[in-house]
């Protein structure tokens, strides 16, 4: 636990991801976007609540430049056991999700993803930068700097009206 490190990169848009399989992602095609960075686990108590309300979100903004970018994390209890591809099948087939899974990531400690690295130096959370646990969202603006962070306990609805400010509609 702890501070986080400071990360050179200025920008989401400055890295490269993997699909969920294995494919590089370079994030620069989500310029000018607003998205919602998620990490995801299929076998927690706030899995149902926060899949259906992200697809719905996503339908609801994503032809007003939304995006939702989820990451399948397996750090908090075991609670994403399969490969990044099975965490794709779960949210598509029983979500309907037709936002990018990308691999599983490791969101906290020294092997966590570098773009979750960025999203934490740029809003650190309660009591230090780590993430406490499955589906904190990290709001961020078409210019991919990070502008709201958002706990568990937050419903993805319940930050509506900041993606709303945040496409320039309010």
């Amino acid at each position: 636990m702890g501070g986080c490190p400071s990360v050179e990169q200025k920008s989401i848009h400055e890295f490269t991801v993997k699909g969920a399989k294995g494919k590089d992602v370079d994030l620069s095609i989500y310029k000018g976007k607003v998205l919602l960075v998620v990490n995801v686990a299929s076998k927690c108590g706030f899995t149902n609540t926060n899949y259906t309300q992200l697809t719905e979100l996503y339908s609801k903004y994503k032809d007003r430049g939304f995006e939702i970018l989820a990451f399948p994390c397996n750090q908090f209890l075991n609670q994403e056991p399969g490969s990044s591809e099975d965490a794709e099948q779960f949210a598509c087939t029983r979500f309907k999700a037709e936002y990018p899974i990308f691999q599983k990531v490791r969101v906290n400690g020294k092997d966590a993803a570098p773009v979750y690295k960025f999203l934490k130096a740029s809003k650190g959370g309660f009591l230090w930068s780590s993430i406490k646990w499955n589906f904190t969202k990290f709001l961020v603006n078409k210019d991919g700097q990070v502008i709201g962070r958002y706990g568990t306990s937050t419903s993805p609805l319940a930050i509506e009206a900041d993606i709303q400010k945040a496409l320039g509609e309010v």
